[in-house]
Formats: C-alpha cells, structure tokens, sequence
C-alpha cells in the first residue's frame, strides 16, 4: 500500500514543464492515467492503484510537491478519513473512555487535531469513500466490536455531550464578539466560573472585549469556557500554546479534576510534562506529516510518551523514527570568572506602559546557553528587546557596542515579501553550501518548504523559519524569544541540539526565553529567572547554575519534578506522593539523588 500526496498550493503546472507527467515510466509506457493533469484544478493526479512507488515524479518536481510514502505492511485497516483525492488520510482513531483522561502525542501533521475533531462530532469521517457522505450509524458501524462503536452510536443518537476546545483560539474573535464575561456566563452550565476565573487567572481580563485579548488571554479565557459547559467528554487541542509556565501548571490542574469527576478528557499537548500529569493513558500518532497518520494501541502514559521518544512502538512493532530522542543529564559548567565573561550588563531599571522592571548586574560566558524563566507579563521579552538594543534602560546610558547581536522576537514579522529561500539567502552568503544545510535547512526541516511565500506558511513553518533566519545571522548574541511556540515535542529537541551546535562551534551565546521547562532543562547551562507580579513589577535575577535557578523556579511553583529513569525526561512529581514528600523535605525541588 502507497500514499501519493500532491501539495495544492506548491503544484504550479503552468510554471513548469509538468516533468511529474513526461518522466513518468509508466505514462512513458502508455499507462496515462498514472500521472495527469486534471482539466478541471489544473493540477497533477497521482493514481496510487497505477504508481509503483519509483519516486522519479517526487524528484523531478521543481516545486517539491509530490510525496510517494509506502505504508507499514501490518496496516490492513481502510483509513478512517481522507481529505480528498492525493491527500492527507487517517487510520484509526483514540479510544475515548468516560471517567479517564487520555493524552495524545505525535508530531505535527499527522493528524491529531483532525482525530479530535471526529471524536467531538465536528467533522464527519468518510472512512476513505470520497463519493457518499457517511452518517454516524456508517462509522459506528466502521468501529464494530471496538470501544469506539458504541461512543459513535451516542454521538449520532445525541446520547452523549461533547465540550470541545479547539487548537486554533485566533479564530474565536471571529465568531464571538463582546465582553469576555459575557461569553463566560453564557456557557457556564456547571457553576463554576468564579472558580476557574481564579485557578486560570482572567479575572482581571472579565471586563475586557474578546477582540483585544492575547494569545494567552484567549487561550485562558477558551479552556474556561470549554470546562465550564456540562458534557461527558472534554477534548482540548493544546490547550498550553500562549501559555506560561506557571498557568500550564494550573491549566493541568483544572482539566486534572474533571477526569476525576468521572468525565472522559482527550487532550492532544507537545509539553510531555504537563500530557503526562493530566493522562491516564496515551495514544501515539505517528506517521509522515501531511501524508498519513496512524493511531496506535492504548499505552500507559510512562510507556506511551517513552516509547514516542525512543521511537519504537513495542505493541505495534513499528519504528517511527531512525533515532532516539534521549534527555542527557549534563553536569554543571565549570565554574568562571568574572573576567571570562564573553559581556557584561550593570544594573537597570525600565519602566513601559505602568510596568517597572529591575535588573540585577550579569554577565554572560563564552560557548555557553542561558535558560530564561518566569511568568507572562514579568519582563521576559522586555530584558531581551533593551539587549536588542530595541529598548533603553531608564536608569543608565549603556549599550552592547562591540556586540552583534541576533533577535528572534516573540511574535514573529510577516512584512517579508518573498520566499523562504529568499530570505534566508538575503541573511547569510552560506546559504546553499554543503554545511549550511547540515546545520540549518536539514535538521529544521525547510527544504520542503523552500519555494514557499513567507505569507503563506503555517505557525509551525514560521516558528521554523524565524529560528533559522535568527540563527543564519553572524552574532555574539543569540535572543531566541518563545522558539517552541508551533512546534511538536520531536521539533523542540531537535531545536536544542540546533542552538547547541551552533554556540559550541561560533563560541557565541545564546538567551533562550520559553515556557516549557523540557527543553530549558535540555539546553541551558545556566538559568535566569524573572519574578515579580505580572502586568506590574519585574525583577530579573542574575543567571545562576542550574541546579540552583531551577529549584528556586519550582519552589516558587511549589512543584518538584524527577527525572523518568529510562529517557532522563523531567516528570513532575503527583502533589503529596512520596517522591513530592521526600524532595520538599530535602529541599531538591528538581535535581533527584543520580542525578548529580
């Protein structure tokens, strides 16, 4: 079994000599059918009962549109939904189970949100029929003998009430227009709503048109509304996205106590940490993006996300990636001198928009990266733009002039007209070198995506393509500001050994602001943290060691975390079961005895 895909918006026949079609051998053999160009789209058809997997269509296409993937033999299944004719198709579905929480992990593209949406009744799955429309009791039927036969046999009967989250919340403006509590009150079928405005921390957002809010605002404000309606099952699509670490806690926490009020929750999430706390059990999804994606068997969750990052999935017997994802527990970096600082910054003080930040004095080593932590809304992006020199400081004329400096901001510039070669080729003059492409387009995955406008790219894409602009710069400096914002957990680690390669051989540093407390404890050799009262006051403490910064950041949480045994991936510990017990009364919020 084969899958051809062909990508719609790359497909530019009148821009090509159709070479899919004319260096086709078995169109050259007389067989026309294979490949041709529709009269209708204008673009190639690829029949999969007619290809025989050569790969000559994928490497002859100027524009890098066509993939031909073949399908692990053991599936026998017929897909549970595909988009339409030469593209994306899923086999398989989650098992959803009332009263348990189940979590969702795998890359993007591989059809976890389209999963969901089924699961929640929103989208109708034509189980591989592109002619005929499906009704509930045809896809109930589909799932005969399995879980999932009877849970479709409630969707269609209306028998069972699904709260559905979405991943996209950019969208909701769009639909839902007013006061953000207005919008709340209305759903709010359970009573709670003063309870989650406090535990999700909108309070201060309640009076607030929907229009104006952030990301993290809106992602909030959509998880309050989702657990506020009365269902049996609760989905949420990455519901930590805009979310700072400090709210992903509480974000867990919440969805944690519906499970245990004896309703189902499915939960698609790339922080591993947090899928882990609030599941059960997992499915894995894998497969190749935007071509196929299949769901596996239930795992417990330990199993199922180690099994994700060791890339072999046992019950299956699949290998869904060549290499092991490993969390290599380093130790702590010699300790230096002031005089080794590759710069250093005095104290500051800056003050925007009724927000104070105090800066202590700091500096930062030759070769090494330097993890930021702490809420929104604490000075975070502030600190880097005055190290951007996008922002003075209030206090004290000073500047990095013997600095270069690379800033990849939070939220990321669009105004580039052009392709993504375009720009990277405008930033670096290594750009189509052999080495370039080993430590930039390969390992970020852009060689795919090369032709295609700036304008046109996903979340993900972009997130990709900012990281790699900012990085194809020459610098001292590196400011990476939220860079795993899009991107799937496989994504992040390969980021980390990215920035880490890059560092190592320039001898720069590299300042790196994010949220998921995975890959900071991955990349950093030393730790900032930012306290303070949100929206308020900031204060930014000096880089400190690991250990150190960490276990004052976890305090202040007032979670510990442990290290899993086989992938040496951070766990937070179940609130008041022995290992939470035993390192509080250690005073080792992060580091565990081995670790060390």
């Amino acid at each position: 079994m084969r899958v051809a895909v062909v990508d719609k918006q790359l497909c530019r026949p009148n821009k090509c000599n159709t070479e899919c079609v004319r260096f086709c051998p078995r169109v050259r053999g007389g067989v026309l059918d294979t490949i041709k160009i529709d009269e209708e789209t204008g673009k190639a058809i690829i029949s999969e009962e007619l290809c025989t997997g050569c790969g000559i269509c994928v490497n002859k296409c100027p524009f890098k549109a066509i993939r031909v993937v073949n399908l692990p033999e053991e599936l026998k299944e017929v897909c549970v939904h595909q988009y339409g004719l030469n593209s994306f198709r899923l086999y398989r579905l989650p098992v959803v189970r009332l009263g348990k929480s189940v979590g969702v992990i795998g890359r993007n593209g591989v059809g976890k949100s389209t999963a969901l949406s089924i699961l929640s009744g929103t989208l109708k799955p034509n189980l591989g029929d592109l002619g005929e429309e499906k009704d509930w009791s045809d896809v109930a039927k589909f799932f005969k003998g399995s879980e999932l036969q009877k849970y479709f046999e409630m969707i269609g009967n209306g028998e069972i009430r699904v709260s559905y989250k979405p991943q996209n919340v950019s969208l909701i403006p769009r639909v839902h227009s007013g006061k953000v509590e207005k919008l709340l009150q209305r759903v709010d079928e359970r009573g709670v709503l003063s309870e989650l405005t406090n535990t999700l921390e909108i309070e201060e957002v309640l009076d607030r048109e929907i229009s104006s809010l952030s990301g993290g605002e809106l992602q909030r404000v959509a998880i309050a509304a989702a657990l506020s309606k009365e269902a049996d099952l609760y989905i949420l699509d990455e519901p930590c996205s805009f979310v700072d670490v400090y709210q992903r806690i509480n974000v867990a926490k919440a969805i944690r106590e519906i499970s245990e009020m004896g309703k189902g929750v499915v939960l698609v999430e790339h922080d591993a940490t947090i899928l882990d706390f609030i599941s059960d059990y997992v499915h894995v999804i894998y497969g190749e993006p935007g071509v196929y994606g299949i769901v596996s068997s239930t795992y417990s969750v330990r199993e199922g996300v180690n099994s994700f990052l060791q890339g072999y999935l046992k019950t299956e017997n699949v290998k869904i990636r060549e290499y092991e994802i490993k969390f290599e527990i380093k130790p702590p970096i010699d300790i230096k001198r002031e005089e080794d600082y590759l710069f250093k910054y005095p104290s500051m003080k800056k003050c925007l928009n009724g927000f104070s930040l105090e800066i202590a004095s700091g500096g930062f080593y030759k070769g090494e990266i330097i993890g930021v932590l702490g809420p929104n809304g604490i000075g975070k992006t502030t600190f880097a733009r005055i190290l951007a020199g996008e922002l003075e400081p209030d206090s004290v004329e000073w500047e990095f002039e013997e600095v270069r400096i690379s800033h990849k901001p939070q939220y990321i510039d669009l105004s580039f007209e052009g392709t993504v070669e375009d720009l990277l080729r405008s930033l670096s003059p290594e750009f189509g070198k052999r080495e370039y492409e080993i430590e930039i387009i390969s390992p970020l995955k852009l060689k795919m995506i090369l032709e295609r406008e700036i304008s046109s790219l996903s979340g993900g894409e972009l997130q990709r393509v900012a990281i790699a602009a900012a990085l194809s710069k020459e610098a001292d400096l590196y400011i990476l500001d939220e860079p795993t914002a899009f991107l799937d957990l496989e994504e992040r680690i390969n980021l980390s050994r990215i920035i880490r390669r890059i560092i190592e051989k320039k001898e720069s540093v590299a300042l790196v602001i994010d949220h998921d407390i995975q890959l900071i404890d991955v990349i950093s050799d030393r730790i900032m943290i930012f306290r303070g009262e949100p929206g308020k006051r900031g204060l930014a403490l000096p880089p400190s060691s690991k250990r150190e910064g960490m276990n004052t950041f976890l305090r202040d949480m007032d979670i510990t975390y442990r290290r899993d045994p086989v992938t040496g991936r951070p766990r937070i510990n179940k609130p008041g079961s022995r290992l939470d017990r035993e390192q509080r009364e250690k005073g080792d919020y992060y580091y565990v005895s081995g670790d060390r």
